[in-house]
């Protein structure tokens, strides 16, 4: 093996120390921040049973109607009920459970959405196997207009003036996208997922909102 002269030995070690001295230093990576979470107002009860909007004051069931609460998920087929059917379960369940139970309002079952996704969807941890589609609301549409109070239809109705109810439609919001409709008659089968106030002792701190500034 050739022996490297003194000088060569001496250049490369001078050339390896410079060439250390311009290295910038390789610096730590800082600790990553957790996320916040998109929804930080919407909240595990303690028992699990049911997810609490810490603003407004509300306790959403964890599944929709049709479908049961196991633990960890929701199981069962959800049920498509039209406005009527739906306002008829939730007086039945107020009377048996003595709590208030009802259709909720448009702005209220929006702000269970996620728009931080793409696409928007209800939060699969809080609420596990949720159909998205359009679900009622108590919001109601009513549209009127000019009638003719001799045709038939309108007596029959009871029209006898120039403007009575034509049509009685109701509002419904799409979960998979938070998109609000007026344009669904009663009769349409959609999904169902009642509200009722939240329990006092899931109630946060935080002064409640009022879920109706937001207008469908």
């Amino acid at each position: 093996m050739p022996r490297l002269h003194p000088f060569c030995i001496v250049l490369l070690a001078c050339l390896g120390s410079s060439a250390s001295a311009q290295m910038p230093p390789v610096l730590a990576a800082a600790p990553s921040t957790p996320a916040a979470p998109a929804q930080p107002h919407l909240q595990p009860s303690s028992d699990g049973a049911f997810v609490i909007d810490t603003r407004a004051r509300l306790a959403w069931p964890r599944c929709v109607e049709g479908m049961q609460w196991t633990g960890s998920s929701c199981s069962g087929q959800p049920r498509l009920l039209s406005h009527a059917q739906a306002q008829a379960l939730a007086v039945q369940r107020w009377k048996a459970e003595g709590v208030g139970w009802r259709l909720p309002r448009v702005p209220e079952l929006r702000r269970l959405v996620d728009k931080s996704t793409q696409p928007p969807a209800l939060n699969p941890q809080l609420f596990p196997n949720a159909p998205a589609g359009w679900h009622w609301t108590a919001t109601a549409n009513v549209n009127t207009g000019s009638v003719n109070p001799y045709a038939y239809g309108n007596v029959a109705r009871g029209g006898q003036g120039e403007s009575a109810l034509s049509v009685v439609q109701g509002w419904a919001v799409d979960t998979g996208s938070a998109e609000a409709s007026p344009d669904f008659g009663r009769s349409t089968l959609l999904f169902v997922r009642f509200v009722r106030p939240a329990p006092e002792q899931e109630k946060a701190a935080e002064p409640a909102a009022d879920a109706a500034t937001e207008r469908p």
